[in-house]
């Protein structure tokens, strides 16, 4: 009966977000219809990026190297100024299949024969994919792979104009006495000496820069999780980032080892002692490059081991994979609350339960897509398919 009854609710919840969203796309068509012609063409105003490099404006043109985009062949306020969201992951493949499940679940759709085009192509170095107000893009591996991407990244966004854009990492993370398959929210990201900051050598001198990511944002985030329903637990804490995949994370498995499985075991029992929930090797240089640019920003990632357990991953590829889609799962949950406009109310159709506790997410239902699902316009990350596609 209790199931029941929640998937009644669940349904009542996502009929009144489709609903809200619906009403507020009439309500725009008409505002347009009324202003017909006569409507002046809007001025986009300058972007929201801070601290920006000044001698930025001397560039002419200004070529972003690592995306193979340029100023002199690219309309950026035209290509990207809608963009609302900035999605990063670790490899091109989970970016093309977060753009294609994004697509989906904010209500967008492609004809039929048309596939996502990669607009970084020609670099070959990143992969950067265009979905409506939602650009995806692979960072590879650490922090000077992810700061050369949020540089560009974010002079795109300055060239483009963009309005207050929201920037996520998501991934895959090591976790420490954490449940393997447990999304965690980064709520301060730590260097290799538990510093929340991240150090920067500019001729000779090292220059340490905060590590701040949005707190708010971390809680929103968390609020739109439901542990009785996704059937795992979302949780907030810190986020130690490594240098390294091997000695920098105190594993036994690499080419060197300096250390005893006793010493191993301490300090990852010191670490979780401090908060530290999991481990990967972004963070630091992903929210001080972002808070330098007075970006919102998030990390969220799942753990998919637990070090205290084990240093090798073991766990089988079709469950790896169910757990890498949950970050994604969370992340676009968020943007259907934003761009649908839709309250708390609406996300939280399920009942409240007893199966999470301490710091565990409290009860929000899944948002289903708010839209029908609309046409994806002609700047987007849209290609015709080569033959022999399907």
């Amino acid at each position: 009966m209790a199931s029941c009854t929640s998937s009644l609710a669940k349904d009542v919840g996502e009929l009144k977000a489709m609903m809200k969203a619906q009403n507020k796309r009439i309500d725009t068509l008409i505002k347009h219809i009324k202003e017909g012609c006569e409507a002046k063409e809007e001025v986009p105003p300058e972007s929201t990026m801070s601290n920006m490099n000044p001698y930025i404006e001397c560039l002419n043109p200004d070529i972003l190297y690592h995306l193979a985009l340029s100023t002199d062949t690219t309309d950026f306020p035209k290509m990207f100024g809608d963009v609302r969201f900035v999605c990063m992951g670790g490899t091109a493949a989970r970016m093309l299949k977060f753009a294609n499940f994004i697509m989906k679940e904010i209500g967008l759709k492609m004809n039929s024969g048309v596939k996502l085009k990669d607009l970084a192509e020609d670099a070959n170095r990143y992969a950067l994919y265009k979905v409506g107000p939602v650009l995806c893009a692979s960072h590879g591996i650490g922090g000077p792979s992810i700061s050369i991407l949020l540089h560009e990244l974010i002079k795109l966004m300055h060239h483009a104009k963009c309005q207050n854009p929201v920037f996520f990492r998501m991934g895959t993370s090591g976790g420490i006495n954490v449940e393997p398959g447990s999304v965690v929210i980064t709520s301060e990201a730590l260097d290799g000496q538990l510093r929340p900051v991240h150090e920067v050598v500019v001729h000779t001198v090292p220059e340490l820069r905060p590590t701040k990511l949005d707190r708010d944002l971390a809680q929103e985030l968390k609020s739109l999780s439901d542990p009785c329903h996704d059937g795992y637990d979302t949780i907030i804490g810190k986020t130690l980032c490594a240098n390294d995949f091997y000695e920098g994370q105190s594993r036994l498995d690499g080419a060197f080892c300096s250390y005893t499985p006793e010493k191993k075991k301490a300090f990852l029992e010191q670490v979780a002692g401090q908060g530290v929930l999991n481990m990967e090797m972004e963070s630091t240089a992903f929210a001080a490059i972002t808070n330098q640019a007075g970006i919102r920003s998030a990390v969220v990632c799942v753990t998919i081991l637990d070090r205290l357990e084990s240093d090798q991953i073991t766990t089988p590829l079709e469950i790896l994979k169910e757990w890498d889609s949950r970050p994604q799962t969370l992340i676009a949950r968020y943007m259907q609350k934003v761009l649908f406009d839709i309250g708390d109310e609406d996300c939280s159709g399920s009942e409240s339960c007893d199966c999470a506790g301490g710091d565990q997410a409290q009860p929000a239902q899944e948002v289903q897509p708010a839209q029908q699902a609309q046409p994806l316009e002609q700047n987007q990350s849209i290609e015709q398919p080569e033959p022999g596609d399907e």
